[in-house]
């Protein structure tokens, strides 16, 4: 073999992680675009299991419905072939070929035609090693002077699991402008959701069961002390809600996409919103947790315009990635667009982690300093859950990247899904810990800050600093030895300013 194959590199260029709109791929006009001597338009990429593993006898297929093909008026009436080729991502080999060793091509060249491997103006393939009638492929040509040509509506039923890939190519360059219409419909056995998705519903479906069991834990200590409820626990209180309605709207969301083919755009944009909403207030609470808010310090004086100006350029970052991502189809914008969304996320969060770290350190000097002990050892487990997780994070995150690095035709797309569950599930279990820890209780006033305990400490501190040393008592008199009394006012208040003094 030659270099690194032609499909290969159009694969490349398309299957970068995707994560399709709908499983009714809608064609309206779109053009074919030029790769090498052949016109490619990508179709299609999803996850999909075989028909034979469902025991309710549903089919898995990919059902073609009037598939379209428009040339431009100016166009040389040719009879040129259009073809539509659904083949497996292991078998993306079995497309394209070169004669005599030379450059790779996907359109049948005359020198390979001469050797009577394919026909000239046809997509070059050969029989899967797998599966001989793979890959299917579906044609239709121009009649006469029409200017449209309809591909006959047909389903191709999945009988292996795999991703498999749909294209549209043709070979003929005075079909230069051809535009494409009509539909496609991708169905597993369980439902139109892609198979990387499809774990997904049932995942988001236990998380919602996961935050109904701890908002009953902490509701029903929220009623049973809410006169001892503190401003930090008002606080968890509006993370849990978010949790629990982002949670219950990503299960609605996937249920619908599985039953109709098609993502409910308003379910999933309130989805990402109410998620969105809830990692940047988590951050922002355990910023101002760290800083000692509500513990050692009432406000946060000057910091608080920049803690907000954080947390509203965090929000901004992470609504407009997670709406392409989630609303809006990957295919439509190239790996770098997706890099210049996911950095600025990246940057915040690791400024969030490093200005989090330095205030609890301060503030744990703060409460060892004023001998807080009850609030010093609270703040020691937080400062200990918050290493963890972010020990785990930065595996999670090594993790994901060598996943992504080795998956590049997406042929691990069945364990693609725990990347997103893992996320998930490390921030449930951060939210866990800062509920044990402060869960409102008879004593939650204890943790809370307290002026006069506030200024207690700071005498105390003053005091200890300006202590004099003892001395022996031979050199300064005892108050209690008898003063010989003094006949004039100026000498009683010498005595007095002295005792003063000592």
């Amino acid at each position: 073999m030659a270099s690194i194959e032609f499909f290969s590199a159009i694969s490349f260029l398309f299957l970068c992680f995707l994560c399709i709109e709908s499983s009714v791929h809608d064609y309206a006009g779109e053009q074919f675009i030029s790769k090498g001597n052949a016109f490619v338009f990508h179709g299609g990429s999803e996850g999909l299991y075989s028909s034979l593993q469902n025991q309710n006898g549903s089919m898995s297929f990919i059902r073609f419905e009037k598939i379209s093909f428009r040339r431009p008026n100016t166009a040389n009436l040719s009879t040129g072939l259009i073809q539509a080729i659904v083949f497996e991502v292991e078998d993306r080999e079995t497309i394209g070929g070169s004669a005599y060793g030379g450059q790779r091509a996907v359109c049948c060249t005359p020198d390979l035609a001469k050797l009577g491997v394919c026909t000239q103006g046809e997509v070059i393939r050969r029989p899967s090693t797998k599966n001989p009638n793979w890959p299917q492929v579906l044609g239709v040509s121009f009649s006469g002077d029409d200017l449209v040509a309809t591909l006959p509506s047909e389903s191709i039923q999945i009988t292996e699991t795999g991703m498999y890939n749909l294209y549209f190519i043709h070979c003929d360059p005075h079909l230069n402008g051809l535009v494409i219409e009509g539909k496609t419909i991708w169905k597993n056995p369980t439902g139109y959701l892609p198979g990387r998705m499809a774990p997904l519903m049932n995942f988001y479906g236990l998380m919602s069961l996961a935050f109904v069991i701890l908002g009953i834990f902490w509701f029903s200590q929220y009623a049973r002390h809410w006169r001892e409820v503190l401003q930090l626990q008002n606080c968890i209180t509006l993370v849990i809600t978010l949790g629990m309605f982002e949670m219950a709207l990503w299960y609605f969301e996937y249920a619908e996409f599985n039953e109709t083919g098609v993502r409910p755009t308003g379910i999933t944009i309130w989805a990402v919103t109410f998620g969105t909403v809830k990692r940047t207030v988590a951050r922002l609470i355990i910023l101002m947790v760290s800083m000692g808010y509500g513990v050692v310090r009432p406000t946060l004086g000057g910091l608080t315009s920049k803690v907000v100006m954080l947390g509203g350029t965090f929000f901004f970052a992470s609504e407009v990635l997670e709406l392409v991502e989630n609303v809006g189809a990957i295919n439509d914008f190239s790996g770098k667009a997706r890099l210049f969304l996911v950095l600025p996320v990246a940057i915040l969060d690791a400024f969030f982690i490093l200005w989090i770290f330095t205030s609890l350190s301060t503030t744990l000097n703060k409460l060892q300093a004023r001998r807080m002990m009850a609030k010093l050892e609270i703040y020691r487990k937080f400062t200990n859950a918050l290493a963890v997780a972010v020990i785990v994070s930065v595996t999670g995150i090594c993790y994901e990247l060598y996943f992504k690095s080795n998956d590049v035709y997406n042929e691990r797309w069945q364990s693609a899904w725990i990347i997103p569950a893992f996320w998930q599930v490390l921030s449930f279990s951060v939210l866990c810990v800062i509920c044990a820890l402060w869960a409102p209780s008879q004593n939650s006033t204890r943790y809370a800050y307290s002026e006069e305990t506030s200024e207690e400490f700071d005498k105390e501190d003053t005091l200890t600093l300006i202590k004099p040393s003892q001395v022996h008592t031979k050199d300064v008199p005892s108050s209690l030895e008898p003063r010989p009394s003094q006949s004039n006012n100026g000498s009683l208040n010498e005595d007095l300013e002295e005792d003063k003094t000592e």
